[in-house]
């Protein structure tokens, strides 16, 4: 598996119009734009940090994951997002080396990307997301 960067850091709020005031009006980052991704039921929202971004995440539904996720744990960082060269190839050599996956295959995410998770109990906590630009 070849990691390329750090893709995004991934952050989940209660509001997309809130959490942007810190990334903008404090840090001086560019709002790079909003999207909707249905099938995940969040409204994702990106800041471009050189080479890397931070992914604002705002759930659409009481049951959505981001929603779980506030409830359990606040506002905060949700996820870590690594960038690779080759998705399937990835998940076949993680998959072969015994780490739980969420996602045995690639998923559409924000920005037209293919995305899969790991599971947090077998990253030693973190939620890790991969993903590689189409």
């Amino acid at each position: 598996m070849k990691i390329l960067n750090i893709d995004h850091l991934g952050i989940a709020v209660k509001s997309m119009d809130e959490g942007k005031k810190f990334w903008t009006d404090i840090m001086g980052l560019e709002f790079d734009g909003q999207e909707t991704i249905e099938e995940q039921k969040v409204n994702t929202g990106f800041f471009a940090v050189g080479e890397s971004e931070v992914e604002l995440l705002e759930s659409t539904a009481p049951d959505g994951p981001i929603a779980r996720y506030l409830e359990k744990r606040g506002e905060g960082i949700q996820h870590i997002a690594f960038r690779v060269e080759n998705i399937e190839e990835a998940l076949k050599e993680l998959k072969d080396k015994g780490i739980r996956l969420i996602d045995e295959k690639p998923r559409k995410g924000a920005g037209n990307k293919k995305i899969a998770f790991l599971h947090p109990k077998a990253t030693g906590g973190v939620l890790v997301e991969l993903c590689e630009e189409q």
